[in-house]
């Protein structure tokens, strides 16, 4: 449990990273007004990939009973899981503007997560 723990407490800043860049990256786009490439969509994937294990690794420690002071933790927690949701349902009305799209919910995944990040304790 303690190796969940580390790996939670280590990898948000993984997750915050690759959506951070990846949100800037797609919002840099749509300001251009250049259509996003391969690179962009295995960017998006590799961002929402980290949000969710980040996610996994707190849903192991709740279950394990390793849970933190701070409800709010959680909450956010479960924000970024049912966005996520919510955009993979909506991944059709997201491809008409995909760079734009993508990088407002990356970045909102990323707010979500800072969010959690501060409500630790």
């Amino acid at each position: 449990m303690t190796s969940i723990l580390w790996f939670h407490a280590h990898w948000v800043y993984v997750a915050l990273a690759t959506t951070g860049i990846v949100g800037l990256w797609g919002l840099g786009l749509a300001a251009l007004h250049r259509l996003p490439g391969r690179a962009f969509r295995i960017g998006v994937s590799v961002a929402i990939a980290a949000a969710l294990i980040q996610v996994a690794a707190g849903v192991a420690l709740y279950v394990y009973g390793l849970r933190p002071l701070n409800g709010f933790h959680v909450f956010y927690g479960i924000l970024i899981a049912v966005t996520l949701s919510l955009a993979y349902i909506y991944r059709v009305t997201l491809a008409r503007r995909p760079a734009l799209l993508y990088g407002l919910l990356l970045l909102f995944v990323m707010g979500l997560g800072f969010r959690a990040w501060s409500n630790v304790g």
